[in-house]
């Protein structure tokens, strides 16, 4: 049966706008970092998508490396785009990204030019388009001039390839620089992508923090590890299920689970049903509450788990008591690794 999108598509979803742009993104939007190749079937993850643009989901957000394996995700996502979602393709802001390791050899990983507009060549390719939305330096590369980062970037939208550019895990400093740079080759820096949650407070440290940097530079932030890949959910509170992302190794590491942790984990999980939510709602409308935050990056490995995180948007607001409580416990814990 051929897919037919939900009239009502609109009618419960919040809008942001994107810095000083006139892009209006999502308040959560659907990233396809883990789930989305070899790790869980094609049927799933074509619900999942689906399921995320009829409740509103316009934003679908990819990288170069994104699987299993590397490309698996954009290869994914090309074929539904063909297959379910061209008509709305005009509807949709799709993403992705260069700058960690991809192929083998000097020209695959880093910010060099040669790398980005290469990789955003392959990636236009496995998903069988023309152009993306935001095209981004998927990090920071000291070994690179940010002249060169850059310089690939506004290539990309001058080319046609992308039209909006973006930086992700750029520290405060280099985020003022990369607008410097931005500025004087003639490039609009539209959105920085860095993580963040309650229990990975860095984007808000330091005078000024990265919030302040890119408010005061116009740009929007898309938050990616809103629910500390996992942490901030119920899956963990009674120890590390084996067939849980932190069993099986990787980004989430075992270590991060300490009793220490976990304890703050099990207060937030209460405050939480004290306000009729789940830990993973409160934890997205947590790190919405801050205008300078446009949209909260979820990933999900079932409809049900989506539409639990969407069901957040229904409670946004926090008391004063709240968030002085949500402080107590809100702590590094160690698990920036990006």
């Amino acid at each position: 049966m051929t897919y037919v999108a939900a009239d009502d598509r609109y009618s419960s979803m919040t809008y942001r706008r994107c810095g000083r742009s006139g892009l209006d993104l999502p308040a959560i939007a659907l990233g396809l970092w883990q789930n989305f190749g070899a790790a869980n079937a094609p049927e799933t993850q074509q619900a999942i998508v689906l399921r995320a643009f009829d409740r509103g989901v316009t934003h679908i957000d990819l990288a170069n490396n994104y699987g299993p394996p590397p490309g698996a995700a954009e290869e994914f996502f090309g074929r539904l785009l063909a297959r379910e979602l061209a008509p709305y393709r005009d509807e949709l802001v799709v993403s992705t990204k260069a700058g960690y390791e991809m192929w083998p050899g000097p020209y695959g990983d880093g910010g060099s030019r040669k790398y980005l507009l290469a990789s955003l060549d392959a990636s236009l390719a496995r998903m069988g388009l023309d152009y993306v939305d935001i095209f981004y330096s998927h990090r920071d590369d000291p070994t690179t001039p940010l002249e060169e980062t850059l310089g690939a970037l506004k290539t990309a939208v001058d080319s046609g390839r992308a039209l909006y550019a973006g930086i992700s895990s750029y520290s405060a400093v280099r985020v003022a620089q990369a607008l410097e740079v931005a500025a004087e080759i003639g490039l609009r820096l539209t959105v920085h992508q860095p993580s963040y949650s309650m229990l990975n407070r860095w984007i808000e440290s330091g005078e000024p923090s990265a919030l302040d940097v890119t408010h005061d530079g116009g740009m929007g932030n898309v938050v990616f590890s809103p629910l500390a890949q996992g942490m901030l959910t119920d899956k963990y509170l009674d120890g590390i299920p084996e067939d849980s992302r932190a069993a099986r190794g990787g980004s989430l590491r075992r270590e991060f689970l300490n009793e220490a942790t976990l304890g703050h984990v099990r207060a937030l999980h209460t405050l939480a049903g004290e306000r009729g939510q789940t830990l993973a709602q409160m934890a997205l409308a947590w790190v919405l509450r801050d205008e300078r935050v446009t949209t909260a990056l979820i990933g999900a490995s079932s409809v049900a788990q989506l539409d639990d995180s969407l069901d957040a948007l229904g409670n946004l607001a926090f008391s004063d008591e709240e968030l002085r409580r949500i402080d107590a416990d809100a702590v590094e814990a160690g698990i920036n690794i990006w």
